[in-house]
């Protein structure tokens, strides 16, 4: 028995690596052991980068060499058992293919096999998270996991997270190499691993796929000499065996742990049967002609084929697809890339090209020194360099190593940046090459045809999900300079008033709102204040907002009451034929006095903070919504000022989220006006939006308009 691992020795590190190989033996050890007291055939070790963004595939057991490729590196937030398992702390039961389509349709897509899996994260007692384990085991498993499994897995967990805790105490510690180690039991005789799975051997292959061992009467039947298939797969060496569908039930045997069979014509007419027999270290293959097994020529063709694309390229299509749906802006489409095909693809860094103007604008990048992307943008689109070149023909361009890109652009600037292989891909829509998606990779990077194929579908997915997000960015920002034209560039100061505001618009969209606010000089002592909302996220709405708005100036200018104000809005707003309504409320401020006068338009009631540190939710007489019934009267409410009150004025984005209780919403926004109401205005409208949850997500437009009452 033995461990193989693979690493890169640097100079001077020779003592460090030894440790670090004694350390993967430890954990090999532990891998392989647990593995046979849980009856478990496939396994491995995922690590956290050093940045603890990505789990990095460290040591694979069994079977997962074969199929782990693609998830050699994943995001901590993707969509995958291990990776739920290090996010969430717990452990990460799939009881078969059904529950694994159910839970995690990605990976079942891509891994269409019978099998369950269990992953556990690695952590300490001192709460310290260092990856996730997983095991697999065949078909046939029951779909729950039995306590004494339960506590094997937790004790494999709980010895791995110490040996990798105390080779970090050293200062030793154990880091993935450039190809995950593997754990396997390793057989010298693998004729006589054969002959133990059957009774007649026939020929023997290994977990990666290639023939160990193959009998004279295999080679005869294959049609070719022993030595050429030894060491080869067998759809690569035969080319009748080439259908994808040849290679999915070896993988399915292998993954599920069951018997399968196919046949297949080996030209011009000789049908041949294979048998598949897997266990934990690979598969016996019996091999017979179809009329040995009761299926003669008579019976025409073999079941019915079916086209498998491989695992790991299915996968990150549907993945990215997926991902890509969710994507809004332009940075969330190269963010997207980031997390989900750099990793996959053991790539560095991505930048995102747009031809803008005549010149190559950078829309987006990551994984670059800081400052070195700089140099790159504005390039003119007159320039022959790969990215110009990219960006305005819909034929990708893959550089394997530095030389090649070098030999087709000499001297051009696009070598200095660091990295050793590119992959340049044409981002192509509706037959419009709207830019380049550059992949980077750190070291020299060979780009089979399945990758360049892949890389090139994705290509056009990415183009899609930005052309949406340019689209989305266009509209924003035209919607958010409309909003703010629409409101006050900045309030007036007015002496013996503190004032402060804040608009937030809603972030699950992209259409201007109505929420408003203003507030109006309207005498020597007097300040009238306002906030509203009108019903809708539409241009309609921020049309009527921009009315209302003028309408309120104008009538608080003729010196009206606040009842008056909003009753002669209100018939106006009848008058405009509108099937719109509006929420307002408007204070009248008597600095003189230190009183306020309040008209409420079913707009959601103000809050005061009182001199004395208590805080309250005003109960004003509420009128009817602008537009209702052009004949509603708005009755006023007195509101004392006393120098050091504070009034919250809000719009109902503050409070109303999907599924939050209205009255609860307002009882904690009072207590947070309780807590912070002596501090300075700005901090306290920031505590006011925090505590409310809208720092970042909004489902809503907030307006948020306090005023304090300070001496002249």
């Amino acid at each position: 028995m033995g461990v193989q691992w693979h690493s890169s020795p640097k100079p001077g590190h020779e003592a460090a690596e030894a440790s670090a190989g004694r350390g993967f033996e430890t954990v090999a050890q532990l891998l392989r052991t647990a593995a046979d007291r849980l009856d478990a055939h496939i396994g491995g070790l995922y690590l956290l980068s050093e940045d603890r963004q990505l789990l990095e595939l460290a040591m694979t057991l069994g079977a997962a060499r074969q199929f782990s490729r693609p998830w050699q590196h994943i995001g901590v937030t993707s969509p995958i058992p291990v990776a739920e398992a290090v996010h969430s702390g717990q452990v990460v039961w799939v009881g078969g293919a059904e529950d694994m389509a159910r839970r995690f349709p990605r990976v079942a897509v891509a891994m269409p096999y019978g099998f369950c899996l269990a992953a556990a994260p690695l952590v300490t007692r001192r709460r310290t998270v260092y990856g996730s384990v997983f095991v697999l085991w065949p078909a046939a498993h029951p779909p729950e996991m039995s306590p004494r499994e339960r506590d094997e897995l937790d004790l494999l967990a709980v010895r791995l997270a110490e040996v990798l805790a105390e080779a970090a105490r050293a200062g030793r510690p154990i880091r993935p190499g450039p190809r995950p180690a593997v754990a396997d039991h390793c057989s010298a005789d693998p004729l006589a691993t054969m002959a133990a799975r059957l009774p007649e051997g026939i020929c023997d292959i290994d977990l990666d796929g290639r023939l160990a061992a193959v009998t004279p009467a295999a080679a005869e039947l294959l049609g070719e000499p022993v030595e050429r298939l030894l060491g080869s797969r067998p759809w690569a060496v035969l080319p009748w065996l080439r259908d994808p569908v040849y290679e999915y039930h070896c993988r399915a045997a292998v993954i599920s742990g069951q018997s399968t069979s196919f046949v297949a014509l080996r030209p011009p007419d000789r049908w041949l049967s294979f048998e598949l027999f897997p266990d934990a270290s690979g598969l016996t293959a019996r091999i017979v002609t179809a009329d040995a097994v009761g299926r003669g020529r008579s019976t025409g063709a073999p079941a019915e084929r079916a086209l498998h694309t491989r695992p790991g390229a299915l996968y990150h299509l549907l993945h990215l697809a997926s991902a890509l749906t969710e994507a809004i802006s332009v940075q969330d489409v190269v963010s997207m890339i980031s997390e989900q095909i750099v990793p996959a693809f053991g790539g560095q860094a991505v930048a995102v090209l747009i031809p803008e103007g005549g010149r190559l604008r950078i829309a987006g990048h990551r994984g670059y020194r800081p400052g070195l992307v700089d140099q790159f943008d504005s390039t003119p689109l007159t320039e022959p360099t790969p990215g110009v070149q990219a960006s305005t023909n819909p034929v990708p361009a893959f550089f394997e190593n530095r030389a090649e890109l070098e030999r087709l652009y000499p001297n051009r600037h696009e070598t200095q940046d660091g990295m050793a292989a590119w992959a340049y891909l044409p981002l192509v829509t509706s037959r419009r090459v709207i830019g380049t998606c550059v992949l980077a990779f750190a070291e020299p990077h060979h780009f089979d045809v399945e990758e360049r194929a892949v890389l090139t579908s994705l290509g056009g997915l990415i183009a899609q999900a930005l052309d949406r997000a340019r689209l989305y960015d266009t509209k924003l920002v035209l919607a958010h300079g409309l909003q703010e034209s629409l409101l006050p560039r900045a309030l007036p100061a007015v002496p013996g008033l503190e004032i402060g505001a804040r608009y937030l618009p809603c972030t699950a969209g992209m259409d201007v709102g109505g929420d408003f606010y203003d507030l109006i000089r309207v005498g020597p002592d007097s300040v009238a204040v306002v906030i509203g909302d009108v019903q809708g996220h539409n241009v309609n709405a921020a049309a009527l907002m921009g009315q209302i708005r003028t309408a309120v100036r104008a009538f608080a200018a003729a010196d009206a009451d606040p009842s008056t104000v909003l009753c002669r809005t209100n018939r106006l707003l009848a008058d405009l034929d509108t099937a719109l309504l509006a929420s307002c409320a408007y204070l009248r401020v008597d600095l003189a006095r230190r009183e306020a006068w309040l008209a409420d338009a079913g707009h959601p009631v103000p809050l005061r903070y009182g001199p004395d540190g208590r805080a309250d939710a005003l109960e004003p007489l509420i009128g009817t919504l602008l537009n209702v019934d052009p004949a509603a009267d708005y009755p006023q409410t007195r509101i004392d000022l006393s120098i050091g009150t504070t009034l919250v004025l809000y719009t109902d984005g503050l409070i109303d989220t999907p599924g939050a209780d209205l009255d609860r919403a307002l009882a904690d926004l009072t207590a947070t006006l309780a807590r912070y109401g002596g501090e300075p205005l700005d901090r306290l409208a920031d505590a006011l939006v925090d505590r409310a949850g809208h720092g970042e997500h909004r489902t809503d437009d907030v307006a948020l308009l306090l005023i304090r009452s300070v001496p002249r």
